[in-house]
């Protein structure tokens, strides 16, 4: 299972949490940097990632379009990169049931 991070996330995470999410990255290392929602979304099925973001126009998008790409929405306000990173690892059995689960298309997480 591999992880992309919009660009309202860290940089840093798709490394701090390659232990147990290997393959991840962020949209920058892909050259979407500050590319549109559809353009994020579309390499997201390409590429088969999950979607990590705090944009509440990615849930409403899968809410509209359903899955692929699943959408992880980070809902924990501004907080630093550690706290997104523990909240991560905290869910990590939670996030692991959510991306095998072949009807869910996005989860909350605060």
């Amino acid at each position: 299972m591999k992880l992309l991070f919009d660009e309202n996330l860290s940089p840093f995470l798709a490394g701090a949490l390659s232990d147990v999410f290997p393959h991840s990255t962020h949209v920058r290392n892909v050259g979407l940097r500050t590319s549109p929602d559809q353009d994020v979304w579309q390499f997201a099925i390409e590429n088969d990632f999950v979607i990590v973001s705090k944009d509440a126009d990615l849930h409403d998008r899968s809410l509209l379009y359903g899955f692929p790409p699943k959408v992880i929405w980070i809902r924990s306000g501004n907080c630093s990169t550690n706290a997104v990173e523990t909240l991560i690892r905290k869910e990590l059995d939670r996030i692991r049931a959510f991306i095998d689960d072949e009807f869910a298309s996005f989860l909350a997480l605060s």
